[in-house]
């Protein structure tokens, strides 16, 4: 147990306002700057520390709204969340059009933010990402190195319940236009998520190479196997009225897994910074 969480733990017993305010900027520092995460790697399992979620928690029930003054729009937000300026020695390419990145995330060198796109508290971004157009990081999401979040994605966010594992997009995985990941749905390294698939936790995934469905157990997420690339597709429904009618459920496929052709297809990235 660290310092920083036995002093998270003593305060939640006192439930002292002003001690937890003094933590929650402590910690929303270290989030800032990548030294601690909402969640981590640990003995090859992410795990998550719920305690980083509680404090991040803190900033909204002890902030108060206050007005931010710019141009050409205000906005009214916790005093504890303003949103994040970046340094030009940071190499993060923050292009202009509506974009924020909040405070308590942290985004690594070498990621290009397009706009308009939002990244929410505790989310981490890791170097070498591609952040699109109309693309949301949700809170503590974790999404690996040299990742691409295609426009109008959507990673989702999680702060309760506070033990929910957010989502994870480990390294070098492509995520196509118009795709929403929810629900502490795990995509490992080097997995790509074709055009408008949606994975969730009650969403099972057809391997089209094994003729086996991967699906969300009791103790472990939904989790895309590396290289997997998976499509949007659908099954039959086996029971009831659907199945007279030959209804079909939405069902994302993974149509096989990461080759040459693959790797072509998706190169443009590595032209277009």
């Amino acid at each position: 147990m660290t310092n920083l969480e036995r002093e998270f733990n003593h305060i939640s017993l006192n439930n002292n306002s002003e001690e937890a305010l003094a933590l929650f900027y402590k910690v929303r520092d270290l989030l800032e700057s990548g030294e601690l995460r909402v969640a981590q790697i640990r003995h090859s399992n992410w795990s998550i520390n719920s305690w980083v979620k509680q404090v991040i928690l803190w900033g909204f029930r002890y902030g108060k709204i206050r007005e931010y003054q710019g141009s050409p729009l205000s906005y009214y937000d916790k005093d504890t969340y303003p949103a994040q300026s970046f340094r030009a020695d940071q190499n993060i390419r923050l292009v202009p059009g509506g974009s924020s990145v909040r405070s308590g995330a942290y985004v690594a060198d070498g990621t290009v933010i397009m706009p308009p796109s939002y990244i929410n508290v505790g989310a981490y971004i890791d170097s070498g990402c591609m952040i699109d157009s109309h693309a949301l990081v949700g809170s503590c999401a974790q999404i690996g190195k040299g990742v691409h979040i295609s426009a109008a994605s959507q990673i989702g966010g999680v702060l309760e319940p506070i033990n929910a594992m957010p989502v994870i997009i480990e390294d070098d995985v492509f995520v196509g236009g118009n795709c929403g990941i929810y629900e502490g749905t795990i995509v490992k390294k080097g997995a790509v998520i074709a055009t408008g698939v949606i994975l969730n936790a009650s969403t099972p995934i057809f391997d089209n190479t094994t003729g086996k469905y991967i699906r969300k157990s009791d103790t472990t997420p939904l989790t895309i196997p590396e290289n997997a690339v998976v499509v949007a597709g659908s099954r039959p429904i086996s029971s009831g009225f659907g199945r007279e009618f030959s209804i079909h459920l939405y069902c994302p496929v993974i149509i096989k897994y990461r080759d040459s052709k693959t790797d072509n297809a998706i190169e443009l990235e590595d032209l277009l910074r």
